[in-house]
């Protein structure tokens, strides 16, 4: 978070000046406009004189150059609205895109606390805000700056006695509008965190209906969310109560002031130091005020309001990731599948830490891995089975450098993987997860996820691999077949083999297959299963089981307990040493270890 005595919008200065040739447009229409102000007071006199005076005439020769004066107004005023409105729109969307952009960055370990819904609610209302008021502020508020000291110096040239009567008023009207422009800030903020807490909930709900709906839960969300949703509204209450009292106030200081200039005025004419035409002359300039001094309270109050929206903008913008490249890291050429873990000490940050000073000491990670050291040999096939947080999905996510270890090295075929780029890492480690991701858009462009051009004689290939042809040829649009969202229209075998042939489209020397098969029906997992097979042909593979049956033909299966490797060896191997790989296949198939014939 910023420093109390910086204003987030200080981050917003390099993106000013991106468009500064825009905001040039937009102020060049806006002196324009403020120049053609002034005319309109003195055309009114002009033309209240011709009334007066009954001349027909001179009266529509004064209006004809009132309407000119219009027109001219009305063209500033289209340029710098369109100024104004390229210049912000472009910094909205400069400013998404590095957010955006700084938020892939960040390693999983930041997704792993962050609310999506947050995120989300950042990166398109908080942003749209900061878009709202950069328009507002370069196209209204600099304007009506600039009427206001414009017209008040035209008004005090007209009578400067007269003058001085709005000048009393105007610095309590000022401490007033800052006070009430602080105290918006802090209810801002309140508000801008309540909707996003609401946005979170909302986001976590939808992408879990189906849990909801067979939980019979319907009742309790609609509870949570209605709770939410009153935080939100009590926050948003007291937000428009503020305001609600703030123009009153405001607007009882200026009816004050407009009785007390008639005053000024009628005693003024009548000791005859101000004439009636400049009198409406006068009144003509006070009302032209009225609309700039309003709108610049609105522009005050969005100021304030929408720094708060900045505050959480520019907040995920200075994130900085805790998994960087090396300076000079260098391209992974092609691989032959070597691993080695050497002496690899890991955990987890734990939670309850925020002492950054201690950053690099063992003393605020929960371990998960302790003193692994591992040689995986190319094109083996290795199992890694164990009880829940022993640490198998752990070894994998180092090796994909997801995460760094404290202590201990990884090397692939002899090159320390701190020492490469990351993406030419993870270009050559394919993974199939537990829960298949899939993304909207085309099959073909899931298959070939990240890709930009796409090779349909490649992926079709890859999808035969995956045993995913077959059913992808019945459809109408075969591979050009629309996914929806996270690919519910697909079922739990297709989406599977969908990403099983992303994997291979990569060809990569690695691949990882995390639970690939445990969530599958048992004609689904043989089709699953004989996929696998085929892709893992001269690959080093890694699989995470927790079903022993998937990792028989293993050629070397390591149990993982509390972080360490407690035996290694074939399923034959295990079984027949009756240790704890003997009891988990005990315990799973409720039959005595027995070594199979």
């Amino acid at each position: 978070m910023k420093s109390a005595a910086k204003s987030s919008y200080h981050y917003l200065w390099p993106f000013l000046n991106d468009q500064r040739s825009w905001f040039v447009v937009t102020f060049i229409c806006v002196i324009g406009y403020v120049i053609t102000m002034p005319i309109l007071p003195y055309l009114a006199k002009r033309a209240s004189g011709a009334i007066a005076e009954g001349n027909l005439g001179q009266t529509a020769y004064w209006l004809s150059f009132a309407m000119a004066d219009f027109v001219v107004q009305s063209a500033f005023l289209y340029g710098q609205r369109v100024g104004a409105a390229k210049a912000s729109l472009n910094l909205v969307l400069a400013v998404r895109k590095r957010v955006y952009g700084n938020l892939h960055r960040l390693g999983i370990d930041y997704f792993a606390s962050a609310q999506t819904g947050d995120l989300s609610y950042r990166l398109t209302e908080d942003t749209e805000r900061i878009g709202e008021v950069t328009f507002k502020m370069s196209q209204q508020f600099i304007s009506c700056v600039l009427q206001i000291v414009v017209l008040a110096g035209y008004i005090f040239y007209l009578n400067w006695q007269l003058s001085l009567t709005g000048v009393v008023v105007a610095p309590v009207v000022a401490v007033l509008i800052g006070l009430f422009g602080k105290r918006q800030l802090s209810l801002s903020r309140r508000n801008q965190s309540s909707i996003a807490d609401l946005s979170s909930l909302l986001t976590e709900v939808f992408g879990s209906i189906r849990i909801v709906q067979a939980f019979a839960a319907q009742d309790y969300e609609v509870a949570r969310f209605a709770k939410q949703a009153k935080v939100n509204r009590d926050a948003r209450y007291r937000s428009e109560y503020l305001t609600s009292l703030q123009y009153p106030a405001v607007g009882l200081l200026e009816a004050l002031s407009v009785m007390l200039l008639f005053m000024v005025g009628a005693w003024q004419i009548s000791l005859g130091n101000l004439e009636s035409g400049d009198f409406v002359a006068f009144l003509t300039a006070l009302a032209l005020l009225i609309a700039p001094i309003d709108l610049s309270i609105q522009n005050y109050n969005l100021y304030k309001q929408t720094e708060a929206s900045a505050e959480r903008v520019f907040e995920l913008m200075n994130l900085k990731p805790t998994l960087v490249e090396q300076p000079g890291a260098i391209a992974l050429p092609r691989i032959t599948g070597k691993v080695h873990y050497q002496n690899v000490r890991f955990g987890y940050r734990d939670i309850g830490s925020n002492d950054d000073s201690l950053a690099n000491t063992a003393d605020i990670y929960e371990p998960v891995l302790t003193d692994l050291d591992l040689q995986v040999s190319p094109g083996e096939v290795v199992a890694l089975v164990g009880p829940s947080g022993a640490g198998k999905t752990t070894v994998v996510n180092l090796l994909a450098r997801f995460y760094d270890p404290q202590i201990g090295q990884i090397l692939v075929d002899g090159v320390d993987i701190k020492t490469v780029t990351i993406t030419s890492l993870r270009h050559q480690i394919g993974i199939v997860p537990q829960e298949t991701t899939l993304f909207s858009g085309t099959i073909a462009q899931n298959i070939a996820y990240g890709q930009t051009e796409l090779d349909y004689a490649a992926i079709e290939a890859a999808a035969k691999v995956a045993n995913a042809h077959d059913f992808i040829s019945q459809f109408s649009q075969g591979y050009h077949t629309w996914v929806g969202e996270r690919g519910t229209n697909f079922s739990g075998g297709q989406r599977q083999r969908i990403a099983i042939a992303r994997a291979i489209l990569l060809n990569p020397r690695i691949l990882i297959l995390d639970e690939a098969t445990s969530a599958l029906d048992p004609e689904s997992e043989a089709l699953v299963q004989e996929a696998l097979e085929r892709a893992m042909q001269n690959r080093t593979v890694f699989i995470i089981a927790h079903r022993l049956s998937t990792v028989r033909q293993a050629d070397r299966i390591l149990f993982l307990e509390k972080g360490k490797i407690l035996e290694s060896g074939t399923h034959p191997e295990l079984l027949s040493k009756g240790g704890r790989y003997a009891q988990f296949y005990t315990q799973q198939f409720d039959a005595p270890a027995a070594v199979p014939e």
